[in-house]
């Protein structure tokens, strides 16, 4: 039978069956709110749970609260399909969503079981999907974790909530916080996946003991701060950042609550001519996207995390540096060519002049320091130097700067990768933008078919197959190497700060480019008033 329609739109599909079917059926699940069914993927190989709700919804008055704890049900979640995206503003053109739409009613993960795991066997893999804080979903079929979990993984991925839903503060909510905290909602739902997948992963042959988050981008960048974080650390066995990590660049990664608060009140105030939190809860989420969204002079704020004192004590460089992160095992890098193809896809050509003039406006009097490090002795030379440093200064610094980080106070092995094998091309990346940021999503979860228009190559295959085998090894273990592969070198001085080449062939090399972001870090590396 159909449970009340009035239920929260995840638990929708939920219907009565004895229990004594989940003692003999594999694909019926005991959580700790109630059961779910999953279904096999086409090779019977692995178990798919989809749409589960880790948290209430946030809507109403638990718009803009922490996640609170999902109902308990009586039946049993037919979770046979993605729950709803998060509300979210302008995504990404290569963004495809196989779910039913947006809503406010978001907070689900997706589970993929090998199909004959015992109870609490394997690693567990929790993906963080990027997309700048303020697009992406579980759903796009980029992520799909049945190719990794016939690994002997278990994959886990999630919606959090995203943009003004995500990360909206204001004085009126710091004020109903007990911790006199606002902002990062988003980061607060990672934390209660994270914290469900903890209680409940063991039912569907996950190591409760042994999960590994990783993510890109955004996702990357929230790996890094659930590490630094006093709610999530403790639950992290080992970490993976691709393209990213919460750490000084040319500015401020998270901003000051204090600052955030300013930002969002005056938004709040022109965009609706609210002042208060209780009015702001009574507009719909329509209304509050398309004023998020709106090109208008002021544009509205970039809806991002914070230092709200709660999730984030103080920021993720000063967390790290007093040696107050988890303390695990840590893969983390960048993709070759990130964000060049801003420089080589440019109307504007790039000369030793304008590469010159642009040193001297964004660095003054140590603009003979960076050119020293981002050479420009000819025009072929600028347009490679400028190539690398929108990448550097895009995201790549600041993933060094975590992976430095981690080094110095982390206690545990450190593994850093660059993404070198150029994209074949397909319906949203040309071919001639090499390895692009986001590129190595498809490799990492074995889904390059789900690429539009590409043809993939035998080398893709291959490369697909290896970055597989080290990332789980990885999740395994702690260390990405296994025999068939070539092998990875920690990253610390004393292997002269090895950093592993993902290509065909793969190949571990010196890091030859460790100039460039030392002078960026004494650059950066310091806090900037806010």
């Amino acid at each position: 039978m159909r449970l009340s329609c009035r239920l929260p739109l995840a638990l929708a599909a939920l219907t009565l069956v004895t229990s004594t079917a989940f003692a003999s059926d594999p694909l019926k699940i005991k959580t700790d709110k109630g059961g779910v069914e999953g279904t096999y993927t086409t090779d019977h190989q692995v178990r798919a749970f989809k749409g589960i709700p880790y948290a209430a919804p946030p809507v109403g008055d638990l718009r803009w609260q922490p996640p609170q704890p999902a109902a308990k049900w009586f039946g049993t979640l037919v979770a046979k399909d993605f729950g709803h995206h998060c509300y979210q503003t302008n995504p990404y053109p290569d963004m495809t969503f196989a779910d039913a739409g947006p809503s406010e009613d978001c907070l689900t993960l997706n589970i993929w079981s090998p199909a004959k795991a015992a109870p609490g066997s394997l690693p567990v893999m929790v993906w963080f999907h990027g997309g700048g804080y303020n697009s992406g979903s579980a759903s796009e079929p980029r992520h799909d974790g049945q190719f990794l979990a016939h690994r002997n993984v278990v994959i886990v991925t999630l919606n959090y909530r995203l943009g003004i839903f995500g990360f909206f503060t204001h004085p009126d909510l710091a004020a109903e916080s007990p911790h006199h905290a606002a902002g990062n909602y988003g980061l607060l739902d990672q934390a209660a996946a994270l914290a469900w997948v903890s209680r409940n992963i063991t039912a569907f042959g996950g190591d409760p003991n042994n999960i590994t988050l990783f993510g890109e981008s955004a996702g990357s960048f929230s790996v890094s701060a659930q590490m630094a974080s006093p709610l999530s650390k403790t639950l992290i066995a080992k970490a993976i950042g691709e393209s990213g990590g919460a750490f000084h660049s040319s500015g401020v990664p998270y901003p000051s609550l204090a600052k955030t608060e300013q930002e969002d009140a005056a938004f709040a105030q022109t965009a609706f001519n609210a002042s208060t939190i209780a009015d702001l809860r009574k507009i719909s989420a329509d209304d509050l996207i398309k004023a998020a969204s709106a090109h208008t002079t002021p544009p509205p704020p970039h809806f991002g995390p914070d230092i709200d004192g709660y999730f984030l004590p103080q920021s993720v460089p000063e967390i790290y540096a007093a040696g107050n992160q988890a303390k695990i095992p840590l893969l983390a890098g960048w993709n070759a060519d990130e964000v060049r193809s801003m420089i080589t896809m440019s109307p504007v050509p790039t000369t030793v002049a304008t590469f010159t003039a642009q040193a001297t406006k964004d660095f003054g009097a140590r603009a003979p320091d960076f050119l020293a490090v981002y050479p420009a002795t000819t025009d072929a030379e600028a347009v490679q130097s400028a190539g690398d440093f929108v990448s550097d200064r895009f995201i790549a610094y600041s993933t060094w700067a975590w992976l430095e980080a981690q080094v110095k106070t982390g206690q545990a092995p450190v593994y850093r990768y660059r993404f070198d094998l150029a994209a074949p091309g397909d319906k949203f990346h040309p071919a001639g933008t090499g390895a692009f940021h986001s590129d190595d999503i498809e490799y990492v979860f074995g889904t390059l078919d789900s690429r539009q228009q590409a043809t993939i190559r035998p080398e893709d295959r291959t490369l697909s197959d290896q970055v597989q085998q080290y990332w789980t090894n990885f999740a395994r273990n702690g260390n990405p190497n296994s025999p068939n592969l070539p092998t990875w070198p920690t990253y610390k001085p004393a292997t002269d700060w090895q950093v592993m080449h993902l290509s065909v062939p793969s190949e571990a090399k010196p890091d030859i480019q460790r100039n460039r972001y030392l002078f960026l870090d004494s650059v950066w590396s310091q806090p900037v008033a806010q």
